[in-house]
């Protein structure tokens, strides 16, 4: 067989010019080698590949040389244009759309191969372009959360959009129920319907055809409420999304629809004359506010972080960490130090372990706030932590502030108190010189890979959601 690595289609042309440039037909060749004339000529289209025998053969009978005929140059420049073509086709990026390849023939021009090629490079580029690799994913993320933190984590205008909603709907005070959250869907024109086959890769599916958001029977573990998820379906249509651009574009529309729902669970108005009242009796606490309005510690935090740089001129930060120490949500004006990989990118890092945020864990009581002050090298900051635990394992939320501001927080008076030299290894991520010196050489630990850190995001309009699942279901549903 032909040596490895050969491109066929290469080797099929370069057969064919030395053909031509001895003025044999596919007959005569064949003759002169010992082979049919429409099997050289399968050769020559690249659907078969010749043995070495033959290959000698052909380049004794043309007057050259194998190492000529195996080289991988095409022998002129149409040649070039019919195998980037080949090539081009045979992606699984053209593929996927489902379009005959075109059929290269004698009469058509060059000038219409390049036509062609330069829709494929363009596809090939869009498709590039689309792709939203782990490295992309963080730089995107990272610059909206820079975004956000020059604009004080606040989005006005969704604010007084979700009080309007919210006062069409009749509701005045207190926690938003269920059927306020349902006559707003139906002020849309929807119904909000519970089912047990939501596509996997969803939360929510929303039929604009027939005016139905379908969501999952009960809540998602780890505080995805069904309030939440039926008020971020809505805040699509009342935001006026379309399929998004971009990554970045995907991660800002989550980011409003989650505001939304959150502005709709605690209202502007209502929260800040509360937090207010908690900051005038010096008893702010992340779990009063929870309770009051009948959200997750973890909404409650991150509502603090939309409101109280805005409206009490306090600056603070919010960690969602898990059990590793990794954080898996962030939000910081208050000079928090924090890791960050090259591209500034938060998420994913380690925190310290001797922030409360990672110490939490070790607590035997888990059920109420823990509270500590750490001194770093950007200052000494006072913290909360609450912990809890959903299907991908235990979690703490801490929201904290400057010590400055801690006067104004229940738990000031704590005397838990750690100090962290992060980011200075010998901080935490250094061993102690007496057990590197013993086991420096002698240990081998197999580290546990986690595979999406080498895996691109899924692709299109909506990264992670399988459309085949989405319009499978929606076609189970639509008759009902």
């Amino acid at each position: 067989m032909a040596p490895s690595g050969i491109h066929l289609a290469t080797l099929g042309h370069r057969i064919r010019h030395h053909r031509l440039a001895n003025g044999y037909t596919l007959d005569e060749l064949g003759a002169l080698v010992g082979v049919a004339g429409s099997q050289l000529s399968l050769i020559e289209n690249g659907k078969r590949e010749p043995k070495l025998s033959l290959l000698q053969a052909l380049a004794q009978a043309t007057g050259t040389e194998v190492t000529d005929l195996i080289s991988g140059e095409p022998p002129n420049r149409r040649a070039a244009l019919e195998i980037e073509l080949e090539r081009a086709q045979e992606s699984p990026v053209f593929r996927q759309l489902g379009v005959a390849p075109v059929r290269v023939t004698k009469s058509m021009s060059d000038e219409t191969i390049e036509s062609v090629l330069g829709l494929h490079r363009e596809l090939q580029r869009r498709e590039r372009e689309a792709i939203a690799t782990p490295e992309e994913a963080r730089r995107a993320n990272t610059e909206l959360r820079l975004r956000m933190r020059a604009q004080h984590n606040y989005l006005g205008d969704i604010d007084k959009l979700a009080e309007k909603q919210l006062r069409s709907a009749g509701h005045v005070q207190g926690a938003l129920t269920h059927r306020t959250v349902s006559i707003m869907a139906e002020k849309l024109g929807f119904e909000l319907i519970y089912v047990n086959d939501l596509p996997h890769s969803t939360r929510s599916v929303t039929d604009l055809e027939n005016g139905r958001i379908y969501l999952p029977p009960a809540s998602i573990p780890g505080g995805h409420g069904l309030r939440s998820m039926a008020l971020q379906a809505m805040a699509h249509r009342l935001l006026g999304h379309t399929p998004p651009t971009d990554y970045a574009d995907f991660l800002q529309q989550r980011l409003e629809i989650n505001y939304f729902a959150a502005s709709c669970l605690m209202p502007e108005t209502a929260a800040v004359a509360f937090l207010q009242q908690a900051k005038k009796d010096r008893n702010l606490a992340v779990e009063d506010f929870r309770d009051a309005f009948g959200v997750t510690h973890e909404a409650a935090g991150m509502r603090m972080t939309n409101l109280m740089t805005q409206h009490l001129g306090m600056s603070l930060h919010f960690l969602r960490v898990d059990a590793t120490g990794a954080i898996t949500r962030v939000y910081e004006n208050d000079g928090l130090p924090l890791p960050m990989d090259v591209t500034g990118a938060v998420e994913g890092q380690r925190v310290c372990r001797k922030f409360q945020a990672r110490s939490a864990f070790t607590q035997q009581n888990r059920t109420t706030e823990h509270h500590q002050y750490t001194d770093t090298p950007s200052g000494t900051f006072w913290c909360s932590t609450q912990t809890g635990s959903s299907t991908d394992g235990e979690f703490s939320v801490t929201v904290g502030v400057p010590f400055d501001d801690a006067r104004w927080w229940r738990g000031r008076e704590t005397s838990d108190r750690a100090v962290s030299s992060c980011p200075d290894e010998a901080c935490c991520r250094r061993p102690p010189a007496d057990l590197a010196e013993r086991w420096n050489g002698k240990a081998w630990p197999s580290a546990r890979v986690h595979t999406h850190m080498f895996s691109p995001l899924p692709r299109g309009a909506f990264p992670g959601v399988d459309d085949n699942e989405v319009y499978s279901f929606l076609g189970r549903h639509a008759s009902e």
